[in-house]
């Protein structure tokens, strides 16, 4: 039985009731949602690395190079960008989700 308030420790199980409320909650949040932290970092380093290449494809494409060659890299880079931002938007906890879904 899983307790409705994480602060009420007769209702943790027995080696949770050392635990401090804060460090319960969080090691209860770490079991509902594995390696968050993981693929958030994961999804910005992906999203920044994205962001660099469109921003280095674009300078090519103002400074007039092989237009045919350097548009499609430079829309896979802004895919990739949108992509990150999306699976980060997805990722987020129920609590921070405003939608009301």
């Amino acid at each position: 039985m899983a307790p409705s308030n994480p602060s009420d420790k007769s209702q943790r199980p027995l080696k949770a009731r050392n635990l401090s409320d804060e460090k319960f909650a969080r090691l209860q949040a770490e079991a509902k949602a594995p390696y968050r932290g993981l693929r958030r970092f994961i999804y910005i380093a992906f999203a920044a690395s994205g962001g660099l290449g469109a921003f280095i494809f674009l300078l090519k494409l103002v400074a007039g190079q092989d237009v045919g060659q350097t548009l499609p890299n430079l829309a896979l880079q802004l895919g990739l960008v949108a992509g990150m931002v999306w699976l980060l938007k997805v990722d987020r906890p129920k609590s921070e989700n405003t939608s009301g879904k």
